[in-house]
């Protein structure tokens, strides 16, 4: 089976991790501090802030930002659950709105519908690793006092003219799941520019607890006292959680980051060979991109400076138009999945969820461009450990089977 997603450790990861079971420190301690200053430096914030996962980065970022139980957040139902469920935990309301056709983005012109005098925040999702419009969605979220939230949890690596993704939301929120660009096993990171923000987030994960401020700055990484002072005051100021990472994770982690820009290569390289075969079946097409985001074959021709927007391929989603096909999407699912290729599909659209379907009388009809989107789409494998050889055998195995079916074979 070549699974959809799959991590790549080496010799390297596995060292910088023994290193830090071998010393003083397994968590809270100086590689926390090192995995967030690195993080906080490829993306270009101010400050990043290390937790458990993405799904207690987005949490993090809806306390961080007040989000209370008379609020309201727009967001993408085109997107993993946790995106919406960080909204419930604050006893807020998330509100859906539509997506692009094309690339299944959040879409711009359908938001400032859905804003009202509750609306305290955007969460936007950078699906499949294509960058947001991000110009405009910051004119909306400045023009209506809106505080900008980033889901980049699959866009690590993303630039959006010229400037990379986790520098352009007021929070970004990263995951460092197996499946993602880099991993720390399990582990997600939120950068920001703004110091207040960054002090909640980390008395936020840490049970709300911060300590005397003469032996503790909020803003460090670290969660105890200097060994050289003995005070053993702290106070709890408000309820947060243990969302803590550790510093084996975040060493794992700064290994992986030093390899990102050749597992960014190589999936742009696998990329561009699924959209040159997939040019020649009709009935099956990658997702759109935005005019200003460089397909994948003409991202290596362009010298970095003169690089527009970018995607970073954490997903390769095709559309499967079962009229011309002559299969629905779920019988291909089935057959390629049979056949040893690890399909999958990244969503269900949120609001089709019971839970959101009972407590927030969402269903089917309330957007029509994610849920149409939903039945056509299926990720094919990406992740930098195929061989072109893997490659191959996804197009040909997807080539085989939609031959059979168009020949009443199946």
């Amino acid at each position: 089976m070549i699974p959809y997603g799959r991590q790549f450790i080496d010799e390297d990861d596995i060292r910088a991790v023994t290193e830090v079971l071998r010393s003083d420190w397994l968590t809270t301690g100086p590689k926390v501090v090192e995995f967030e200053q690195a993080i906080a430096d490829y993306v270009g914030a101010k400050y990043a802030v290390a937790v458990s996962s993405g799904t207690a980065a987005l949490h993090c970022a809806m306390y961080a930002i007040g989000i209370n139980p008379s609020d309201e957040v727009i967001l993408s139902p085109i997107t993993f659950a946790a995106t919406a469920n960080c909204v419930v935990y604050q006893g807020a309301t998330p509100v859906f709105s539509d997506v692009e056709p094309d690339t299944l983005l959040l879409d711009p012109e359908q938001i400032e519908s859905k804003i009202t005098l509750n609306t305290r925040a955007i969460t936007v999702v950078d699906y499949a690793g294509h960058p947001c419009d991000y110009d405009s969605l910051r004119k909306i979220a400045d023009k209506n006092n809106l505080v900008l939230v980033a889901d980049a949890c699959h866009a690590l690596g993303a630039e959006y003219k010229g400037k990379k993704v986790g520098f352009l939301a007021d929070l970004n929120i990263f995951s460092f799941h197996p499946v993602k660009h880099i991993t720390s096993g399990e582990g997600g990171m939120i950068t920001t520019d703004n110091a207040d923000y960054a002090n909640r987030m980390r008395i936020f994960r840490n049970h709300g607890i911060t300590r005397d401020p003469k032996c503790f700055s909020p803003l460090s990484s670290a969660l105890r006292p200097p060994a050289s002072d003995s005070s053993w005051f702290y106070e709890m100021v408000d309820l947060g959680y243990n969302y803590r990472i550790t510093d084996f994770q975040c060493a794992l982690g700064i290994s992986q980051l030093r390899k990102l820009p050749k597992f960014l290569e190589r999936r742009r390289e696998i990329a561009a060979l699924y959209d040159e075969a997939l040019a020649d079946i009709p009935g099956i097409e990658p997702l759109g991109l935005r005019a200003d985001v460089l397909p994948a074959k003409q991202f290596a021709l362009h010298a970095p400076r003169s690089r527009p927007s970018n995607h970073a391929y954490h997903l390769y989603v095709i559309r499967i138009d079962s009229n011309v096909l002559g299969i629905d999407r779920n019988s291909l699912f089935a057959k390629l999945q049979e056949k040893g290729i690890g399909v999958n599909v990244h969503y269900i659209p949120v609001h089709l969820h019971p839970f959101y379907r009972e407590k927030y009388h969402t269903g089917a009809g309330l957007f029509p461009i994610a849920e149409a989107a939903y039945e056509q789409i299926i990720s094919i494998p990406m992740f930098p450990g195929m061989t072109d050889a893997d490659v191959e055998k996804v197009i040909k195995t997807m080539q085989t089977v939609i031959h059979h079916y168009r020949n009443g074979d199946c």
